[in-house]
């Protein structure tokens, strides 16, 4: 199986023009990424759904912590997930081999969507449609790249996004 589009050399990440802000910059930083974690978390767990997921294993205690740093770090903020929680090999693998769950993607999705007022980000339609397509496009790279958690390469980069897309 060919790897998706993943990310870019480390001196592209997240740059847009000069005079603007990282997406991870613009949602509010890392407060505003923890906010938005807990809220979309929150979310998953009421919806019958978006919840299934989290009733397999046992949740890491910092589950909301370590998704926000994640995410942040896809967005263009400093490399707080893989400078100390983990590799993106790891988080691969933790959700591959579930094969195709359509309708759990459109209802994560809808809780993220959701989760940006739960969690106070902007209300700025480019900021909100950047981080719509975001989420999609990084829930299908994490969940649907690979068919099985042994076929996940060891060298994976976390994937990088833009205001335009993927950093690549």
């Amino acid at each position: 199986m060919s790897e998706p589009q993943r990310s870019a050399p480390d001196d592209d990440v997240g740059q847009g023009p000069a005079d603007r802000p990282t997406v991870f910059e613009a949602c509010g930083g890392a407060p505003a990424m923890l906010a938005l974690a807990r809220a979309w978390h929150a979310r998953c767990l009421a919806d019958p759904e978006a919840a299934h997921p989290f009733t397999h294993r046992p949740i890491h205690p910092q589950h909301s912590e370590r998704l926000a740093a994640y995410w942040g770090e896809s967005l263009g903020g400093p490399p707080a997930y893989t400078s100390a929680l983990g590799t993106e090999a790891d988080v691969v693998r933790t959700h591959s081999g579930n094969g195709p769950h359509d309708s759990l993607d459109a209802a994560a999705t809808a809780c993220f969507v959701a989760a940006l007022d739960d969690a106070g980000l902007p209300a700025d339609p480019a900021l909100r449609d950047t981080l719509a397509r975001w989420f999609v496009w990084s829930n299908h790279l994490v969940n649907h790249g690979w068919p099985t958690p042994a076929d996940v390469p060891d060298d994976l980069r976390l994937p990088r996004w833009d205001w335009e897309g993927p950093v690549s």
